[in-house]
């Protein structure tokens, strides 16, 4: 993970515009779920959609230590599937299914990454409050954004979000800081101490994610290298938005309207 770094006015002005175009990726594709439509046709959307509005995706190529390099432009996660999914022809959607969506582009060399689990068709009355109780406690956290707040501050909403109706938030993956890097210092995890861990500044911008399992939060990854899954193969949501910190409190960068699908 790259260093902790303060953007500028100028620089998060410019974060707005990989963020709208992230947020525009993710509503295409939310308005082309539907049972029968498989993950490649949305990859295919995304694709599409990416040079619509003159971005690169942060996703394809992506490199980590021992892994291939990620081969799609989004992140396609069905029911038990909590993080990268890869997109293919064989995962065709189904009735009562639903799918995390994970993207990020970056325009002039600014990231701007955000995810939403969309609900194929009519979902279970428990998948329903899953992705309630996931989005809610994503807004809850974003709200501690602010100047003199800390890391545990945002955390622990996440944590108490899920944790207070039963679910479980994933312990081994965290939400982070986001700028030229699409991964930055400071690491957001899913669970923390209100109170504790890095004070906030004006000027970080935050990847802010939260992962819920129905189930318990043990998971495992896939052959592939990348897909993880729930390890007890219960139901999972991501929600994520890229946030500035500013001297007045959090604004999303991934306009939240962009989402109503």
């Amino acid at each position: 993970m790259d260093k902790l770094r303060i953007k500028s006015k100028v620089e998060i002005e410019k974060m707005k515009r990989s963020g709208k175009a992230a947020a525009t990726v993710l509503k295409r594709i939310g308005e082309a779920i539907a049972p029968g439509v498989s993950t490649a046709d949305l990859e295919r959307i995304s694709r599409e959609t990416i040079a619509e509005v003159n971005a690169t995706s942060s996703f394809l190529g992506y490199q980590l230590p021992d892994h291939d390099p990620y081969p799609a432009t989004i992140c396609t996660s069905i029911n038990d599937v909590v993080i990268h999914g890869i997109p293919n022809k064989r995962d065709v959607l189904r009735d009562g299914d639903i799918i995390g969506i994970d993207s990020a582009v970056s325009i002039d060399g600014y990231h701007g990454d955000n995810a939403y689990t969309f609900p194929v068709g009519d979902i279970s009355p428990s998948a329903e409050r899953l992705l309630k109780v996931t989005r809610d406690s994503l807004y809850d956290a974003i709200a501690e954004a602010k100047p003199r707040n800390r890391i545990g501050d945002i955390s622990s909403k996440l944590q108490d979000g899920a944790e207070s109706q039963g679910f479980s938030v994933l312990q081994s993956f965290a939400g982070h800081g986001i700028g030229r890097s699409l991964h930055e210092a400071p690491e957001i995890p899913c669970l923390g101490v209100a109170g504790r861990g890095l004070r906030l500044r004006p000027g970080m911008v935050l990847a802010i994610e939260t992962m819920v399992n129905i189930g318990l939060s043990d998971v495992e990854m896939a052959a592939d290298g990348w897909t993880i899954t729930t390890l007890d193969g219960s139901l999972s949501a991501l929600f994520e938005h890229t946030v500035a910190v500013l001297s007045d409190g959090p604004e999303i960068l991934t306009g939240s309207s962009l989402w109503e699908v």
